[in-house]
């Protein structure tokens, strides 16, 4: 299943730099400006077939990239660990003596996660 438009420009910010130069720029106006293959083939001077398989070697060559270094998704887990060990430490500030140890816990198993 193709990722949605979010996803792939999130993988576009990680990993854009290592496109080609027609790549990048029709990714970019196709996923982040909305723009038509029609629109950037008459933009750029070429066809629409020429953009559209600059397009689908982008998004290709972005999904290899995060299946080989898995930057974005450590990124999103990171961020969801980050929002847990806030949560809990607001949970600290409230937390009855007993409760602590249960936060504790929970905290070091959030550390854990990101090894």
């Amino acid at each position: 299943m193709k990722p949605d438009k979010l996803t792939m420009s999130l993988l576009f910010d990680c990993y854009g730099d290592l496109l080609t130069e027609k790549q990048r720029d029709c990714f970019d106006l196709y996923c982040n400006q909305d723009l038509t293959l029609a629109e950037i083939a008459e933009l750029q001077g070429t066809s629409r077939q020429s953009v559209h398989d600059a397009v689908t070697r982008a998004e290709a060559q972005l999904l290899r990239l995060e299946e080989v270094t898995q930057g974005l998704s450590r990124e999103r887990k990171t961020a969801d660990v980050v929002r847990q060990i806030r949560a809990l430490a607001e949970r600290v500030r409230t937390a009855a003596p007993e409760e602590l140890l249960v936060i504790a816990g929970e905290l070091e198993r959030a550390a854990e996660s990101l090894r």
